[in-house]
């Protein structure tokens, strides 16, 4: 991280990155080099041109980014998807050392000097609007790479020193509520108002809709620490809904795309190394889920399992002789909408917060007793609604049907058990765990397939079930057990040591630097 967290660094990354990256760049794509400070300074259009960038780099847009940060970590632990390529063993719960350090640079070699840079200039330039915005997105962005691997420098970033302390996970997440109170107050005080318009590719600069999504961040937030601060868990919660939050598909967060930067899964799925897991397979089938076609493909080769559905999952972690046959017309691609444009795809914008999530994230709230607005139950089924409303073209009687339904999950193939017994209706009548399963389980499947956030819930809360995987090649980590952190990467050891050394012996990682070591928040 020597160069990287120089401000002359992130000011030449920032010009690299623009160049070909989008249409809306292409003013500055004769010289990138010249961009300097001064021009920055001086041009909001240029702040909101970085700005986009910022968000699309934050959350690995380019294909190969995203498919080594997040399609081949958390879309398999999370259970997502199963990989079908022998040789990728992080199905086998190894971390490839060459993929989490690629990862790792990704987020702080790209995104996160000009998510730095972004802030910086709003703040300097009193655009109180813009800075909110960048505030927002640093939060976003910095919780997913601590969710990942536990502390991770964030308060010292671009120091301009040659060592970048690393902050606790707890500081850190002291400072998110801390800086979205911030944000959150000067939204507040211009409501109405706006910053980089069309450059914003999440809500095109409206003050009032990123409101709407600092207030739900904290509520995501606020229930990732439940288990290790209760109080101040409540406390966030009850703020956020207080400040209003997401109650309304139009107010989804997404990061828009273009032909120039795609969603990434419109390439990765080409490329033909991962299908539908079996867990995905068990419960949306059981389910009679309306997502099913929306989410997956009918398996090319049909119904090869003989229980009367084209749709097949995979066990995850396959043995590599297993795969060295190919199973990929065995089982269900991704749906046609993920793929590119020559097979039918739509280039999908890339999710990142809906209302579907925050009506689940409430209804985890009331569970506790919290004031969220409604009951555990009312807000489970509205969160249901939202899912099918936003995912899917079924109607209202419909929709009421599968809310009500006592369907539970199904094998996945014959002579196995379903991944667990839990209907669609909520159990009213069940303990307050079971009642959670059933939030959890359905949020699982309202988020997808957003990997990232999946795999941090399931470590929290341990839903949804998964089946065992068939090979674990990781001796901390069991076929029946789930992978809690990433290990720091080589790179960090060798020119930021003393820094990764110390945050190794800070106390919430007593487990050590291990696939095992749960973070600070995993205390169920």
């Amino acid at each position: 991280m020597k160069k990287l967290i120089k401000k002359i660094g992130y000011l030449g990354s920032l010009g690299l990155l623009l160049v070909g990256c989008t249409s809306d760049f292409a003013d500055l794509n004769t010289d990138p080099l010249a961009l300097d400070i001064g021009k920055l300074e001086e041009s909001q259009v240029l702040q909101g041109q970085a700005f986009a960038q910022a968000q699309y780099v934050a959350v690995n847009g380019l294909h190969w980014r995203f498919q080594i940060s997040q399609n081949l970590f958390s879309d398999l632990w999370c259970q997502y998807f199963a990989t079908t390529a022998s040789g990728f063993d992080s199905d086998r719960y190894v971390q490839v050392g060459r993929w989490a350090d690629l990862a790792w640079g990704s987020f702080y070699g790209q995104a996160a000097p000009q998510i730095k840079l972004i802030e910086d200039l709003s703040e300097a330039n009193g655009n109180d609007v813009g800075n909110a915005m960048a505030k927002i997105w640093r939060v976003h962005s910095y919780h997913r790479i601590t969710d990942y691997w536990g502390p991770v420098p964030y308060s010292t970033f671009g120091n301009e020193e040659l060592s970048v302390p690393y902050d606790s996970q707890e500081s850190i997440y002291n400072d998110f509520f801390v800086t979205l109170d911030d944000a959150v107050s000067k939204l507040q005080a211009n409501a109405g108002g706006s910053s980089y318009g069309a450059s914003d590719r999440v809500y095109g600069g409206s003050a009032d809709q990123w409101l709407k999504f600092a207030n739900s961040l904290r509520l995501r937030l606020a229930l990732r620490i439940k288990y290790v601060d209760p109080s101040r868990a409540q406390a966030e919660a009850e703020k956020a809904i207080g400040a209003g939050v997401i109650i309304d598909n139009t107010d989804n967060a997404f990061v828009a795309v273009d032909d120039d930067n795609r969603n990434p899964l419109t390439t990765i799925t080409n490329w033909g190394e991962f299908r539908m897991s079996a867990t995905m397979e068990s419960i949306l089938e059981g389910y009679g889920d309306p997502r099913m076609p929306e989410y997956f493909a009918p398996a090319v080769d049909g119904d090869s399992d003989g229980n009367g559905s084209d749709f097949e999952g995979l066990l995850n972690g396959q043995q590599r002789v297993t795969l060295e046959t190919s199973q990929n017309a065995g089982h269900s691609d991704v749906a046609t909408k993920f793929r590119n444009d020559a097979l039918g795809g739509s280039n999908p914008p890339i999710e990142i917060l809906n209302a579907a999530e925050v009506f689940f994230l409430r209804a985890e709230g009331a569970l506790q007793g919290w004031a969220m607005g409604g009951t555990a139950q009312s807000l489970y089924e509205d969160g249901i609604r939202a899912s099918m409303t936003q995912k899917t073209s079924a109607d209202g009687a419909a929709i009421d049907a599968y809310i009500a339904s006592t369907s539970v999950p199904v094998e996945y193939a014959a002579g196995t058990s379903p991944v667990t017994d839990i209907p669609i209706a909520f159990d009213t009548g069940g303990s307050a765990e079971r009642q959670l399963e059933q939030i959890i389980t359905q949020k699982w499947l309202a988020i997808y397939p957003n990997g990232w956030e999946a795999w941090a819930e399931l470590r929290r809360t341990g839903y949804p079930r998964q089946y065992a995987r068939v090979e674990s090649q990781n001796p901390d980590v069991g076929v029946d057990e789930i992978m809690r952190r990433m290990v720091y990467v080589q790179s960090e050891f060798d020119t930021n040591g003393d820094a990764v050394n110390a945050a190794i012996a800070l106390p919430e990682m007593s487990g050590g630097d291990r696939n095992n070591t749960k973070v600070w928040w995993d205390k169920k």
